[in-house]
């Protein structure tokens, strides 16, 4: 029997976890803010967790009921039989999200929940489950929509953006999220190199090898929040994981990787041998801009510069000013994606993007741009017109 999930997601990402779903085989697909429903059987579930790149949780909403006021919200807590999906001796967690001139306040709300979920227990078992807000075994959600209140079962448990593999933080990490949907965005066809020349802590290389291997990004943890589920099924749960590492492909796609940081590149290196892709990746420690020659006669390039909170204003525009000076000496031939919180600096990049598309990292409001770097000049005309950004009319 098919359930409605939800699928979250980072802002600019719906279409390409839209895509992912479909390729997963999910049904039912409906985009929405910073989410995707979906249908399917306990199965797509699992595959889900173990196989969006994309996505940060996956939702199994449970009740839908209205409340307009303090007592409302208690009543419909009580409406839904909590014995089903959570056992005495299990630990759970309440998080709450409101969109309603009727509610202000999210700790309000939890607390309500919490005391109506504890109170039924009481009166069928004279006790009540623990709380644990960082390590519950099972994590509910509560969304408010005006007077509409939606119960959900977290199936993910800590964030599917937490991978497992990564053991070595650099400055200001890339959520694993958001580079997998970089590099979807991309449009990279997993056969012409990719370059990272500001790697970091190599999320984006390590996302990259994890896509051109076919390596399920959820293999990495074992634990995930139907896992403690009254209702999980083991066996087929193993089933799922076994055919995914049966789904992983060899390749030979270039990837290459670069940083100015010696810290970064060990970071990067700790992180690629945690991940068992050491060799998908050739790094070399240089600044972009003191690079002698590309790494390959062509192929995809995507970049996340420094936004400048820690550097100066003059000096971060001369930055970026090099980054585009250095894709049109050395860099003919080549497809480059900027991500930037800079706006303004990002101008500075000095060529004109094909692609300007609107992303958040964190809670920085970004442009993903790509710039399509030819050899002279483009037969037909030049470098490519700038478009509008991709959302606006």
């Amino acid at each position: 029997m098919n359930t409605k999930y939800i699928a979250k997601t980072l802002f600019g990402l719906e279409e390409v976890l839209a895509e992912e779903l479909r390729n997963l085989g999910a049904s039912d697909i409906e985009m929405h803010n910073r989410a995707v429903g979906f249908s399917g059987d306990k199965a797509m579930l699992y595959k889900a967790n173990l196989w969006l790149r994309t996505a940060t949780r996956i939702l199994v909403p449970i009740h839908t009921t209205k409340a307009q006021n303090d007592e409302g919200l208690y009543k419909a807590a009580l409406e839904v039989d909590w014995g089903h999906y959570l056992a005495l001796d299990q630990t759970f967690a309440i998080h709450t999200s409101i969109n309603s001139t009727l509610f202000n306040h999210t700790l309000f709300v939890s607390q309500k929940v919490k005391d109506a979920i504890a109170d039924q227990f009481r009166r069928r078992h004279g006790e009540r489950p623990n709380v644990n807000v960082d390590f519950p075994d099972v994590s509910i959600q509560v969304h408010i929509f005006n007077d509409q209140m939606t119960f959900f079962l977290d199936s993910s448990g800590e964030s599917l953006h937490k991978r497992g593999y990564k053991v070595a933080i650099f400055k200001a990490p890339l959520s694993e999220c958001l580079a997998a949907g970089m590099i979807l965005l991309s449009g990279w066809d997993q056969k012409q190199p990719l370059y990272d020349p500001m790697c970091g802590s190599g999320t984006i290389l390590t996302e990259a090898a994890l896509i051109a291997r076919n390596i399920a990004p959820g293999l990495y943890r074992d634990d995930f929040g139907f896992t403690h589920w009254p209702d999980f099924d083991k066996p087929l749960f193993l089933s799922i994981q076994k055919e995914a590492r049966n789904a992983e492909r060899p390749s030979d796609v270039q990837i290459f990787g670069s940083d100015v940081s010696m810290q970064a590149l060990d970071e990067t290196r700790q992180n690629l041998e945690s991940a068992e892709l050491e060799d998908a990746v050739v790094l070399k420690q240089v600044a972009f801009e003191q690079n002698p020659t590309a790494p390959a006669e062509g192929g995809m390039m995507i970049i996340n510069p420094p936004y400048g909170d820690r550097i100066e204003k003059d000096d971060i525009i001369a930055f970026y000013k090099s980054i585009g000076d250095t894709l049109k000496r050395q860099y003919s031939g080549w497809q480059a994606w900027v991500l930037s919180a800079n706006l303004d600096a990002l101008k500075f990049v000095g060529l004109r993007p094909s692609r300007k598309i609107p992303l958040f990292n964190g809670p920085l409001e970004c442009r993903f741009n790509r710039f399509d770097l030819y050899a002279g000049s483009k037969k037909g005309g030049g470098e490519p017109r700038e478009v509008k950004e991709e959302g606006q009319a």
